[in-house]
């Protein structure tokens, strides 16, 4: 029988939408879903070292959220708002030309000039050959300083902002990150990371399990709409993704010895994955990645799974849902909102193993 993604709903209460992060990092709840019993504990984020061993491997995803969400005026006067949903791979300045999703009051034309600040403006080109709007930037220095001074974080459509309030926005840099973001490039956030605190972090180092690290440019496909109920005509976003040759080896290494590899996070299980299908086995590679891993798809490299809590018919619920079975993280789903969890971005986490 075809799965539906009507199949992969649930209700929430809107108010259970995370609006703001926990106060602590590693003091957001943590529901914890035994796969094999079906067993269900209600923790806090930090207690997650109780279920780590030494040798096991924690997999995270390196990849630093850019302030892709600029604020301009047409010469007119018109506001336009503009996010980036493809950063540049290598280092530019001066000028560059990338895709964004556009927003505005009134129709914008090709060859209409677009201000965002003092040094930083933008044209309208003829849309790519997929209909994506396309802007060429013209700047001063290199581009990620140009959009760190007047780029915004971009926030998912669900978190509500008003963008006078500097205090929300300075404190949103900084937790819509996580602490160990590396390489700049990523539009929306690999949330399950957001939990770690560095306390976490060198408690989980100091009992023996290993901290690895790869890279996948989250891109603003997460929050695209889906248009379909049919699970098969459903195509994942490519996003540009990075394992190292020895990141690799470890995982290889470890899982031979017995241990456990955990990934944190969708993106991490997406490469992993990804690389393993692939070539049959784990080994350094660097590419798109654009797997859709949904019910009977076949794990070779994770044993356990850090996520956050999903948003309903949306392909991230059906990785989970591969993961652990759909009927038992409806269950979880459902029993973490009778016991008030926050959901999405800035919400709690689950730990599946």
């Amino acid at each position: 029988m075809e799965l539906r993604l009507s199949q992969f709903d649930f209700p929430l209460p809107p108010e259970l939408i995370a609006q703001e992060p926990a106060p602590e990092r590693d003091g957001s709840r943590l529901l914890v879903l035994h796969r094999r019993s079906g067993k269900r504990e209600h923790l806090r984020f930090r207690q997650i070292l109780e279920y780590l061993n030494p040798g096991d491997v924690l997999v995270v995803n390196d990849t630093r959220v850019v302030p892709a969400r600029l604020l301009g005026r047409k010469r007119t006067g018109g506001q336009v708002e503009c996010l980036i949903l493809r950063y540049p791979s290598e280092p530019v300045s001066q000028e560059v030309t990338t895709s964004c999703l556009l927003r505005a009051a009134g129709k914008i034309k090709v060859g209409e000039r677009i201000f965002f600040g003092e040094g930083l403006e933008g044209e309208i080109m003829p849309p790519s050959p997929n209909g994506t709007a396309l802007v060429r930037f013209r700047f001063s220095g290199p581009f990620e300083k140009v959009l760190e001074t007047y780029g915004r974080v971009p926030l998912p459509p669900y978190i509500r902002r008003n963008d006078q309030d500097e205090t929300r926005v300075a404190k949103d840099r900084e937790r819509y990150q996580t602490l160990y973001a590396r390489h700049p490039g990523a539009v929306a956030a690999p949330t399950a990371g957001l939990h770690f605190s560095q306390d976490l972090i060198a408690a989980i180092q100091k009992k023996g399990v290993l901290w690895v690290s790869l890279t996948l440019h989250v891109g603003y496909g997460t929050f695209a709409p889906i248009k379909t109920d049919r699970i098969e005509e459903l195509r994942m976003h490519a996003e540009s993704f990075n394992l190292s040759e020895d990141a690799a080896r470890t995982l290889l290494e470890q899982k031979e010895r017995g241990h456990k590899v955990i990934a944190v996070g969708t993106t991490v299980t997406r490469v992993l994955e990804h690389v393993a299908h692939k070539y049959g086995t784990l080994r350094g590679d660097a590419g798109e990645c654009d797997l859709f891993i949904k019910p009977g798809f076949t794990f070779k490299v994770i044993d356990g799974l850090v996520t956050n809590f999903h948003l309903p018919r949306t392909t991230l619920l059906l990785l989970v849902s591969a993961f652990a079975g759909r009927e038992q993280v409806l269950e979880a789903y459902n029993e973490a909102v009778e016991h008030r969890y926050r959901f999405f971005s800035y919400g709690d986490a689950m730990f599946i193993l």
